[in-house]
């Protein structure tokens, strides 16, 4: 691999939106928001839930009001 081309890899605080897990992994991010992670994804748990993370409409417009900040 070429030296000095690569984005440097720091630790990164993973949290889900859903459950409120945290975790922890390395990423070119500070921080990472996801949906459903691993501890309340029903194809890992075995129980469905129900996820109140609204619309599409809803999450897009909070992701551009997001960037926008």
């Amino acid at each position: 691999m070429k030296t000095g081309i690569h984005p440097e890899l720091t630790a990164t605080a993973v949290s889900c939106t859903n459950c409120g897990t945290t975790f922890e992994t390395r990423s070119t991010r500070p921080s990472i928001q996801v949906e459903v992670c691993s501890q309340c994804h029903p194809a890992y748990t075995g129980v469905e839930r129900t996820v109140s993370r609204g619309s599409r409409i809803e999450r897009f417009e909070l992701r551009r009001a997001r960037a926008a900040a």
